[in-house]
Protein backbone atom coordinates (compact mmCIF):
# COMPACT_ATOMS: atom_id res chain seq x y z
CA UNK A 1 0.00 0.00 0.00
CA UNK A 2 1.62 3.60 -1.28
CA UNK A 3 2.04 5.53 2.16
CA UNK A 4 2.12 9.57 2.15
CA UNK A 5 5.19 10.06 2.79
CA UNK A 6 6.41 7.89 -0.32
CA UNK A 7 4.09 10.50 -2.38
CA UNK A 8 5.63 13.22 -0.23
CA UNK A 9 9.28 12.19 -1.13
CA UNK A 10 8.30 11.81 -4.79
CA UNK A 11 6.99 15.70 -5.29
CA UNK A 12 9.14 17.18 -2.58
CA UNK A 13 6.69 18.15 -0.14
CA UNK A 14 6.23 17.46 3.62
CA UNK A 15 4.11 14.11 4.80
CA UNK A 16 1.99 17.03 6.33
CA UNK A 17 1.22 18.74 3.22
CA UNK A 18 0.12 15.68 1.17
CA UNK A 19 -2.05 14.61 3.68
CA UNK A 20 -3.55 18.16 3.58
CA UNK A 21 -4.29 18.10 0.28
CA UNK A 22 -5.48 14.83 0.03
CA UNK A 23 -8.06 15.82 2.57
CA UNK A 24 -9.11 19.20 0.98
CA UNK A 25 -8.22 21.12 3.35
CA UNK A 26 -9.28 24.45 2.75
CA UNK A 27 -7.06 26.56 4.90
CA UNK A 28 -3.59 25.28 3.27
CA UNK A 29 -1.67 27.89 1.52
CA UNK A 30 -0.20 25.79 -1.44
CA UNK A 31 0.47 26.85 -4.95
CA UNK A 32 -1.53 25.26 -7.46
CA UNK A 33 1.21 23.81 -9.62
CA UNK A 34 2.33 21.95 -6.28
CA UNK A 35 -1.37 20.86 -5.28
CA UNK A 36 -1.85 19.45 -8.80
CA UNK A 37 1.39 17.55 -8.56
CA UNK A 38 0.49 15.47 -5.53
CA UNK A 39 -2.68 14.74 -6.61
CA UNK A 40 -1.29 13.41 -9.74
CA UNK A 41 1.22 11.52 -8.03
CA UNK A 42 -1.69 9.92 -5.69
CA UNK A 43 -3.78 8.48 -8.58
CA UNK A 44 -0.52 7.42 -10.80
CA UNK A 45 0.74 5.46 -6.94
CA UNK A 46 -3.24 4.33 -6.91
CA UNK A 47 -2.96 5.93 -3.53
CA UNK A 48 -6.06 5.59 -1.59
CA UNK A 49 -6.97 7.79 1.09
CA UNK A 50 -8.12 7.10 4.87
CA UNK A 51 -11.15 8.50 3.99
CA UNK A 52 -12.10 6.66 0.92
CA UNK A 53 -10.94 3.21 2.24
CA UNK A 54 -13.17 3.88 5.19
CA UNK A 55 -16.05 4.50 2.81
CA UNK A 56 -15.60 1.22 0.69
CA UNK A 57 -16.06 -0.58 4.05
CA UNK A 58 -18.33 1.42 4.92
CA UNK A 59 -17.24 3.29 7.64
CA UNK A 60 -17.40 6.96 8.50
CA UNK A 61 -13.92 9.01 8.34
CA UNK A 62 -12.86 9.45 11.35
CA UNK A 63 -10.59 12.71 12.49
CA UNK A 64 -7.45 13.31 12.64
CA UNK A 65 -7.83 15.99 15.84
CA UNK A 66 -10.96 14.47 18.04
CA UNK A 67 -10.09 16.26 21.07
CA UNK A 68 -7.04 18.51 22.64
CA UNK A 69 -6.42 20.04 25.53
CA UNK A 70 -5.66 23.93 26.22
CA UNK A 71 -3.37 24.60 29.07
CA UNK A 72 -3.41 28.31 29.99
CA UNK A 73 -0.98 30.30 32.42
CA UNK A 74 -3.94 32.60 33.34
CA UNK A 75 -7.03 32.06 35.24
CA UNK A 76 -10.22 32.86 33.40
CA UNK A 77 -10.38 36.34 35.66
CA UNK A 78 -6.97 36.98 34.33
CA UNK A 79 -7.40 36.60 31.05
CA UNK A 80 -10.51 38.72 30.60
CA UNK A 81 -8.50 41.18 31.63
CA UNK A 82 -5.77 41.04 28.85
CA UNK A 83 -7.90 40.68 25.99
CA UNK A 84 -4.63 39.91 23.82
CA UNK A 85 -5.12 36.35 25.42
CA UNK A 86 -8.65 35.70 24.56
CA UNK A 87 -7.53 36.31 20.90
CA UNK A 88 -5.29 33.35 21.09
CA UNK A 89 -7.26 30.80 22.81
CA UNK A 90 -10.30 32.57 20.27
CA UNK A 91 -8.10 31.29 17.26
CA UNK A 92 -7.84 27.83 18.74
CA UNK A 93 -11.28 27.56 19.20
CA UNK A 94 -11.98 28.62 16.16
CA UNK A 95 -10.17 26.33 14.18
CA UNK A 96 -11.33 23.37 16.00
CA UNK A 97 -14.69 24.21 15.28
CA UNK A 98 -13.77 24.26 11.67
CA UNK A 99 -11.84 20.62 12.26
CA UNK A 100 -15.56 19.93 14.69
CA UNK A 101 -12.88 18.88 16.88
CA UNK A 102 -13.54 18.70 20.66
CA UNK A 103 -11.82 21.16 23.52
CA UNK A 104 -11.27 20.59 26.87
CA UNK A 105 -10.20 23.85 29.13
CA UNK A 106 -7.79 24.00 31.58
CA UNK A 107 -6.77 27.03 33.39
CA UNK A 108 -4.25 27.28 35.75
CA UNK A 109 -1.78 29.62 37.45
CA UNK A 110 0.17 28.58 40.84
CA UNK A 111 -0.54 24.06 40.25
CA UNK A 112 -0.02 22.17 37.29
CA UNK A 113 -3.35 20.22 36.18
CA UNK A 114 -4.37 17.16 37.32
CA UNK A 115 -3.20 14.49 34.53
CA UNK A 116 -6.90 12.57 34.03
CA UNK A 117 -7.80 15.97 32.30
CA UNK A 118 -5.34 15.25 29.41
CA UNK A 119 -6.27 11.35 28.95
CA UNK A 120 -7.84 10.65 25.51
CA UNK A 121 -6.73 13.59 23.86
CA UNK A 122 -5.35 13.85 20.70
CA UNK A 123 -2.43 16.43 21.67
CA UNK A 124 -2.02 19.44 24.13
CA UNK A 125 -1.98 23.44 23.31
CA UNK A 126 -0.46 25.34 26.30
CA UNK A 127 -0.57 29.05 25.83
CA UNK A 128 1.62 31.42 27.51
CA UNK A 129 5.25 31.25 29.97
CA UNK A 130 5.89 28.09 31.81
CA UNK A 131 8.87 26.75 33.27
CA UNK A 132 11.23 24.01 32.23
CA UNK A 133 9.60 21.57 34.96
CA UNK A 134 5.83 22.23 33.16
CA UNK A 135 6.96 22.32 29.94
CA UNK A 136 8.44 18.46 30.92
CA UNK A 137 5.35 17.68 32.76
CA UNK A 138 3.02 18.09 29.54
CA UNK A 139 5.58 16.22 27.70
CA UNK A 140 5.69 13.41 29.76
CA UNK A 141 1.21 13.48 29.68
CA UNK A 142 0.81 14.10 26.52
CA UNK A 143 1.91 12.69 22.90
CA UNK A 144 2.10 15.95 21.22
CA UNK A 145 2.39 19.62 22.80
CA UNK A 146 2.15 22.94 20.90
CA UNK A 147 3.38 26.22 22.86
CA UNK A 148 1.59 28.84 21.67
CA UNK A 149 2.74 32.74 22.40
CA UNK A 150 5.95 31.47 24.47
CA UNK A 151 9.82 30.64 22.67
CA UNK A 152 10.89 27.76 25.13
CA UNK A 153 13.56 27.58 22.36
CA UNK A 154 13.61 23.16 22.71
CA UNK A 155 14.29 22.66 19.06
CA UNK A 156 12.28 19.02 19.46
CA UNK A 157 9.15 21.10 20.65
CA UNK A 158 6.32 22.44 18.41
CA UNK A 159 6.24 26.02 19.20
CA UNK A 160 4.79 29.26 17.52
CA UNK A 161 5.29 33.01 18.77
CA UNK A 162 5.93 36.40 17.87
CA UNK A 163 9.32 37.63 17.95
CA UNK A 164 9.58 40.41 21.08
CA UNK A 165 12.85 41.42 20.73
CA UNK A 166 12.83 42.00 17.08
CA UNK A 167 9.37 43.65 17.41
CA UNK A 168 10.93 46.15 20.08
CA UNK A 169 13.86 46.85 17.68
CA UNK A 170 11.33 47.88 15.16
CA UNK A 171 9.82 50.53 17.45
CA UNK A 172 12.77 51.98 18.32
CA UNK A 173 14.02 52.62 15.01
CA UNK A 174 11.16 54.13 14.25
CA UNK A 175 11.23 56.25 17.00
CA UNK A 176 15.32 57.27 16.45
CA UNK A 177 13.87 58.31 12.61
CA UNK A 178 11.25 60.01 14.19
CA UNK A 179 13.25 62.48 15.98
CA UNK A 180 12.65 61.08 19.60
CA UNK A 181 15.66 61.60 21.72
CA UNK A 182 14.67 60.28 25.16
CA UNK A 183 12.89 56.96 24.91
CA UNK A 184 11.63 55.29 28.16
CA UNK A 185 10.70 51.45 28.76
CA UNK A 186 7.56 50.58 30.87
CA UNK A 187 7.89 47.08 31.60
CA UNK A 188 9.14 44.00 33.84
CA UNK A 189 11.99 41.86 34.44
CA UNK A 190 11.88 37.90 33.87
CA UNK A 191 10.65 36.05 36.18
CA UNK A 192 10.99 31.72 34.88
CA UNK A 193 11.79 28.83 36.84
CA UNK A 194 10.92 30.22 39.86
CA UNK A 195 13.60 32.80 39.73
CA UNK A 196 13.56 36.28 38.70
CA UNK A 197 15.93 37.26 36.19
CA UNK A 198 17.09 41.18 36.09
CA UNK A 199 16.29 42.92 32.79
CA UNK A 200 15.92 39.22 31.11
CA UNK A 201 12.22 39.80 29.31
CA UNK A 202 12.55 39.60 25.88
CA UNK A 203 11.28 43.23 25.15
CA UNK A 204 13.67 44.79 27.81
CA UNK A 205 16.86 43.00 26.93
CA UNK A 206 16.15 44.49 23.15
CA UNK A 207 15.38 47.54 24.73
CA UNK A 208 18.34 47.97 27.16
CA UNK A 209 20.75 46.44 23.75
CA UNK A 210 19.68 49.02 21.53
CA UNK A 211 19.96 51.91 23.85
CA UNK A 212 23.28 50.50 24.29
CA UNK A 213 24.33 50.12 21.16
CA UNK A 214 23.41 53.56 19.83
CA UNK A 215 25.19 55.11 23.11
CA UNK A 216 22.05 56.36 24.66
CA UNK A 217 21.25 54.25 27.81
CA UNK A 218 20.01 55.87 30.35
CA UNK A 219 19.26 53.54 33.60
CA UNK A 220 16.29 55.94 34.84
CA UNK A 221 14.34 55.45 31.83
CA UNK A 222 13.82 52.45 32.83
CA UNK A 223 10.61 51.21 35.00
CA UNK A 224 10.35 47.64 35.33
CA UNK A 225 7.83 45.84 37.44
CA UNK A 226 8.87 42.31 39.65
CA UNK A 227 8.16 40.06 36.92
CA UNK A 228 6.79 39.23 33.57
CA UNK A 229 3.95 37.10 33.83
CA UNK A 230 0.70 38.29 32.48
CA UNK A 231 -0.86 39.36 35.62
CA UNK A 232 2.25 41.97 35.82
CA UNK A 233 1.30 43.64 33.19
CA UNK A 234 -1.85 45.22 33.95
CA UNK A 235 -3.40 48.95 34.00
CA UNK A 236 -2.26 49.39 37.54
CA UNK A 237 1.22 48.76 36.88
CA UNK A 238 1.38 50.57 33.96
CA UNK A 239 0.04 53.72 35.90
CA UNK A 240 2.39 52.81 39.15
CA UNK A 241 5.40 53.04 36.77
CA UNK A 242 4.73 56.23 34.46
CA UNK A 243 4.22 57.95 37.36
CA UNK A 244 8.28 57.16 38.21
CA UNK A 245 9.18 58.39 34.98
CA UNK A 246 7.05 61.07 34.74
CA UNK A 247 8.44 62.03 38.00
CA UNK A 248 12.02 62.45 36.61
CA UNK A 249 13.47 65.88 36.71
CA UNK A 250 14.61 65.44 32.91
CA UNK A 251 11.30 62.67 31.95
CA UNK A 252 11.54 61.04 28.47
CA UNK A 253 9.56 62.76 25.19
CA UNK A 254 8.30 59.45 24.33
CA UNK A 255 7.95 56.00 26.57
CA UNK A 256 7.81 52.29 25.31
CA UNK A 257 5.13 50.10 27.30
CA UNK A 258 5.06 46.84 27.77
CA UNK A 259 1.33 45.53 26.50
CA UNK A 260 -1.62 48.25 25.60
CA UNK A 261 -3.00 47.26 29.25
CA UNK A 262 -0.03 49.25 30.61
CA UNK A 263 -0.10 52.03 28.54
CA UNK A 264 -4.39 52.54 29.25
CA UNK A 265 -2.78 53.26 32.35
CA UNK A 266 0.08 55.17 31.07
CA UNK A 267 -2.23 57.44 29.38
CA UNK A 268 -4.11 58.22 32.86
CA UNK A 269 -1.28 59.04 34.56
CA UNK A 270 0.20 61.83 31.84
CA UNK A 271 -3.28 62.99 32.12
CA UNK A 272 -3.07 63.60 35.90
CA UNK A 273 0.23 65.55 35.68
CA UNK A 274 -1.21 67.87 33.57
CA UNK A 275 0.62 66.73 30.13
CA UNK A 276 -1.00 66.01 26.82
CA UNK A 277 -0.48 62.92 24.51
CA UNK A 278 1.81 63.32 21.98
CA UNK A 279 2.31 66.98 22.68
CA UNK A 280 4.48 66.63 25.82
CA UNK A 281 5.17 63.03 26.07
CA UNK A 282 4.69 59.87 23.17
CA UNK A 283 3.10 56.28 23.74
CA UNK A 284 4.20 53.53 21.64
CA UNK A 285 2.94 49.83 23.06
CA UNK A 286 2.51 46.40 21.82
CA UNK A 287 -0.39 43.65 20.96
CA UNK A 288 -2.84 46.47 19.53
CA UNK A 289 -6.30 45.29 21.57
CA UNK A 290 -9.60 46.36 20.30
CA UNK A 291 -9.72 49.27 22.84
CA UNK A 292 -6.51 50.79 21.35
CA UNK A 293 -7.75 52.73 18.32
CA UNK A 294 -10.26 54.05 20.81
CA UNK A 295 -8.14 56.04 23.18
CA UNK A 296 -7.62 59.88 23.33
CA UNK A 297 -5.52 59.97 21.38
CA UNK A 298 -5.27 56.70 19.35
CA UNK A 299 -2.77 54.42 20.16
CA UNK A 300 0.27 53.38 17.76
CA UNK A 301 0.83 49.89 19.35
CA UNK A 302 2.64 46.78 17.51
CA UNK A 303 0.14 44.23 16.25
CA UNK A 304 0.54 40.70 17.11
CA UNK A 305 -1.58 38.53 15.32
CA UNK A 306 -2.71 36.61 18.33
CA UNK A 307 -5.93 34.56 16.97
CA UNK A 308 -3.28 33.47 14.07
CA UNK A 309 -1.07 32.32 16.83
CA UNK A 310 -4.16 29.99 18.21
CA UNK A 311 -4.78 28.98 14.76
CA UNK A 312 -1.37 27.87 13.84
CA UNK A 313 -1.16 26.12 16.84
CA UNK A 314 -3.74 23.62 15.76
CA UNK A 315 -1.96 23.10 12.47
CA UNK A 316 1.18 22.42 13.91
CA UNK A 317 -0.80 19.74 16.02
CA UNK A 318 -2.60 18.44 12.68
CA UNK A 319 1.00 18.21 11.51
CA UNK A 320 2.41 15.93 13.92
CA UNK A 321 -1.02 13.82 13.50
CA UNK A 322 0.06 13.16 9.94
CA UNK A 323 3.33 12.03 10.38
CA UNK A 324 5.80 14.70 10.73
CA UNK A 325 8.55 13.91 13.81
CA UNK A 326 10.52 16.58 13.75
CA UNK A 327 10.13 19.79 15.89
CA UNK A 328 8.93 23.06 14.20
CA UNK A 329 9.17 26.39 15.11
CA UNK A 330 6.86 29.27 13.68
CA UNK A 331 7.29 32.88 14.09
CA UNK A 332 4.41 35.13 13.06
CA UNK A 333 5.16 38.51 11.62
CA UNK A 334 4.00 41.74 14.27
CA UNK A 335 2.88 44.79 12.45
CA UNK A 336 3.52 48.25 13.60
CA UNK A 337 0.50 50.24 13.32
CA UNK A 338 0.64 53.94 13.29
CA UNK A 339 -1.63 55.95 15.11
CA UNK A 340 -2.07 59.45 17.02
CA UNK A 341 -0.14 58.41 20.03
CA UNK A 342 3.74 59.03 18.46
CA UNK A 343 5.07 60.41 15.53
CA UNK A 344 5.60 58.97 12.29
CA UNK A 345 8.51 58.67 10.71
CA UNK A 346 8.53 61.09 7.39
CA UNK A 347 8.69 59.11 4.34
CA UNK A 348 11.97 58.67 2.66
Amino acid sequence: MVTIKEIAKAVGVSPATVSRVLNYDPALSISPIKRQAIIETAEALNYETPRNRNKANGQAAPSLLTRLAIIHFLEPSDEIADPYYVGVRLGIENRCRELKTEIVKVFHSDALPEASLLSGVSGVIVIGKHSDNEIAWFREHAQHVVMADFDPRIEALDSVFSDMGAATVKILESLKASGYKRIGFIGSHENINGAVQQFAERRCAAYIDWQKSNGTFDPDLLALADCSSGQSLRLETGYRLARDLLALAERPDVVVTSNDNMAIGTYRAIQEFGLSIPGDIAVISYNDIPVAQFLTPPLTTVKIHGEHIGETAVDLLLERLSGRDYGKQVRIATELVYRASCRKPLES
